[in-house]
């Protein structure tokens, strides 16, 4: 079987804690998207066909957009993706144990959750 991987329907952005508020409030109130709250403390809004998450990040000195990607069969396309020299980087956030999936980071440095549609 050959690894099968095409986009998902999340996208994450990190916001620091000095920016959170005002990131919601401007595709809320400015862009006027429709929200969603599905996860807390997670919020997100309807991008289109996608899923916009703003995760507060306190760490954090800027904001990171991480995307997802969808595969039938995590450990072949993890494997692949290893293969062709993909850094995997697994630590960034915990997906507990028995996820389906895992991280991996492109060239750029953009974090990817390469995992398989009913993962969670």
């Amino acid at each position: 079987m050959t690894a099968k991987i095409k986009g998902g329907i999340n996208i994450a952005m990190k916001v620091p804690s000095h920016q959170y508020e005002a990131t919601i409030a401007f595709y809320r109130d400015v862009v006027g998207l429709e929200p969603f709250d599905d996860k807390p403390p997670a919020r997100g809004f309807l991008l289109g066909p996608n899923r916009l998450w703003i995760d507060e990040a306190p760490n954090y000195s800027q904001a990171e957009v991480w995307l997802e990607l969808f595969t039938p069969d995590h450990k072949i396309a993890l494997g692949h993706l290893e293969q062709n020299g993909v850094v995997r980087c697994d630590a960034v956030e915990d997906l507990g144990e028995g996820f389906r999936g895992g991280w991996v980071m492109n060239p750029a440095n953009i974090v990817h959750m390469v995992r398989e549609p009913d993962a969670w």
